[in-house]
C-alpha cells in the first residue's frame, strides 16, 4: 500500500488543530461582534480566498443540475452547522463547549458507516475509542466535571446540532470530492453557503438591540476575522475535504478528537491556565487512537470501505 494513502490523514489532523484555537477567538471576538454577524464575514472572506485558488488551479467546470444541487444542499447543511456553532460558542462556557464538539466524531463515523457502507473493523474501533477516552482524559482534567451544570439547555443543544450537522457535511460531501476535488466541493459548498449566512446575520440585527449589533472596527477585530475567514474557514475546511480524498469520513472523523486538545493545549501556552498530568496522559492516548484509525487501512480488513481518490 502506497504511504500516499496514509499520510492524507494529516491533512484533517492540522485542520483540527487550526480549530483547536478558533474557540478562544471567536469567544473573544464575540465580545464586539455578534455570533451570526461573525459567521457570515468568516464565511465572506473563506469564500473569495477559495474562489481565487479555484479560478487559478482548477479548469473551468461545466457542472450538472445534479451536481448544482448537491453543492446547494451541503451549503445549506453547512451554513447550518456553523450558525449553530457559533450561536451555541457564544452561550456555552469553554468546558461544556469541548465535551459537546468530541461527538462530532461519533456521528460522522455513525455516518461513514450507514451511508457510505464503510467497515469499521477491530483495529479502528479500537483506535476510535483510544481517541474518546484520551480527549476525555484531557477535558477532566482541565475543566471541574461538578461546575459543568448549565441553567438551560439551548446552547448546548446547538452544539450538538453543530455536531451532527458537520458529520452530515462531512460524510455527504464525499461522492463530490470523488467526482472532482477536495478544493472545488470546499469552495462551491461555501460560496452557496453565504446567502443564507447573510439571512441569518439581518436576522440577527432585527433581532437583537441595535446598541449589540454595532461594530467597533479594531486592529485587533481585523485580524481575528481575519485568521477566522481565511485560516479557520478557506485553509482548514479545504484541508479537512482533502482528507477525504484518500482515506475515509471515519479517519478523518477520528483526527476531530484533537481539536479540544489543543485548545486546552494552547490555553495552558498562551493564557497561562493551569493543566495536570492528565492533559499528558490524555494527549498521548489520543494520539495513540489516531495512529492506529489511520493506519487500519494497511493491516486491516476494512480497508475495503471506499478508498476515493488516491
Amino acid at each position: 500500500m502506497s504511504t500516499s494513502v496514509r499520510y492524507p490523514v494529516l491533512a484533517p489532523l492540522i485542520a483540527s488543530a487550526i480549530w483547536g484555537g478558533m474557540y478562544v477567538v471567536s469567544k473573544w471576538v464575540f465580545a464586539s461582534m455578534p455570533p451570526l454577524a461573525l459567521a457570515f464575514c468568516r464565511v465572506v472572506l473563506g469564500s473569495i480566498v477559495l474562489l481565487a485558488v479555484v479560478r487559478a488551479t482548477k479548469p473551468e467546470r461545466a457542472f450538472s443540475r445534479r451536481d448544482w444541487l448537491g453543492f446547494a444542499g451541503l451549503a445549506v447543511v453547512l451554513a447550518v452547522s456553523l450558525a449553530t456553532q457559533f450561536l451555541g460558542t457564544d452561550l456555552t462556557s469553554a468546558g461544556q463547549g469541548s465535551l459537546v464538539t468530541v461527538l462530532s466524531p461519533v456521528f460522522t463515523l455513525a455516518l461513514g458507516v450507514a451511508v457510505l457502507d464503510e467497515s469499521l473493523g477491530p483495529r479502528k474501533l479500537a483506535g476510535a475509542a483510544l481517541a474518546l477516552v484520551g480527549t476525555g482524559l484531557v477535558l477532566a482534567g482541565r475543566y471541574d466535571p461538578t461546575a459543568l451544570a448549565v441553567d438551560t439547555l439551548l446552547g448546548p443543544g446547538m452544539l450538538v446540532l453543530a455536531a451532527a450537522t458537520w458529520a452530515a457535511y462531512t460524510a455527504f460531501g464525499k461522492p463530490l470530492i470523488r467526482k472532482y476535488s477536495a478544493l472545488e466541493a470546499a469552495t462551491y459548498t461555501t460560496v452557496l453557503s453565504i446567502p443564507l449566512f447573510g439571512l441569518f446575520a439581518l436576522a440577527e440585527f432585527w433581532w437583537v438591540d441595535a446598541s449589540a449589533a454595532s461594530v467597533t472596527v479594531t486592529p485587533g477585530l481585523v485580524a481575528a476575522v481575519l485568521y477566522l475567514g481565511v485560516v479557520s474557514t478557506a485553509l482548514a475546511w479545504y484541508l479537512w475535504y482533502k482528507g477525504m480524498e484518500q482515506v475515509d469520513a471515519g479517519t478523518v472523523a477520528v483526527t476531530f478528537f484533537a481539536q479540544p486538545v489543543v485548545g486546552v493545549g494552547l490555553g495552558a501556552l498562551l493564557l497561562d491556565e493551569p493543566i495536570g498530568p492528565l492533559f499528558l496522559v490524555g494527549g498521548v492516548v489520543m494520539a495513540a487512537g489516531v495512529y492506529l484509525v489511520s493506519t487500519a487501512r494497511v493491516d486491516s480488513p476494512e480497508s475495503s470501505g471506499p478508498a476515493g481518490a488516491d
